[in-house]
């Protein structure tokens, strides 16, 4: 892995970790801007990883048992699979959908759990939102300092409605390069060569392997 997507991989852990401690209460959470959001939680990321001690140490399994826990609620994630997949999910049937969200979901924690014990000694600056009080999707834009020369991190978030009502997180941008964007367009390498369930075979593949990879190294560091 080059250092520049490594480095990607460090700055989207922390964005993504952001909601690591999680909101105080669901009406907070539909209550607060945009921005006001953001800038919480990122600073509550920071604080945790730089006090858990396992996360610092790089536990697999602490770190993908709070992303899982305290992140994903305050994802869209069935957007993000869905812009992920692209136009072939129209196509997809439910049992398809379920098992490319299922999928989609462990390969992100997994992809975040390996960078998150290295996002370290990092700042957040929200910059002045942009955007008017009745619009429902908005980008937050930020800059991340401590190594070298700030990094712009938008976030696109969308206004949800009904239970869980606030806003949530649906894609992020790091050194140009909208996350979703860059899965859409290895996913739909995939489906052109082994369509939707080629695609979700590779994804169950690359998981399986993550994680025995993960297994070995946890029994290696054990002696």
């Amino acid at each position: 892995m080059s250092l520049k997507r490594r480095f990607l991989l460090q700055l989207i852990s922390t964005a993504c970790a952001g909601t690591l401690i999680g909101l105080s209460s669901s009406a907070f959470a539909a209550d607060e801007a945009p921005d006001a959001l953001i800038d919480r939680l990122t600073k509550e990321a920071i604080d945790t990883i730089e006090t858990d001690k396992r996360v610092q140490a790089g536990d697999i399994v602490r770190i993908m048992e709070l992303l899982d826990e305290k992140v994903m609620p305050y994802l869209n994630f069935l957007r993000m699979t869905r812009e992920a997949v692209g136009p072939a999910w129209r196509e997809a049937t439910p049992e398809q959908r379920k098992r490319l969200e299922a999928e989609f979901k462990i390969l992100l924690v997994r992809t975040y759990s390996g960078a998150m014990s290295q996002a370290k000694n990092l700042r957040f600056k929200v910059r002045p939102l942009r955007a008017d009080p009745a619009d429902n999707e908005v980008i937050v834009r930020t800059q991340i300092l401590g190594r070298g020369d700030p990094v712009q991190l938008d976030y696109r978030l969308e206004k949800t409605p009904g239970v869980g009502a606030g806003w949530k997180i649906y894609n992020l941008n790091v050194l140009g390069v909208w996350l979703v964007d860059t899965y859409r367009s290895q996913f739909a390498q995939e489906v052109n060569s082994k369509g939707l369930d080629g695609l979700i075979t590779t994804l169950s593949d690359r998981n399986k392997s993550n994680a025995a990879g993960d297994a070995k190294s946890a029994k290696a560091a054990k002696g």
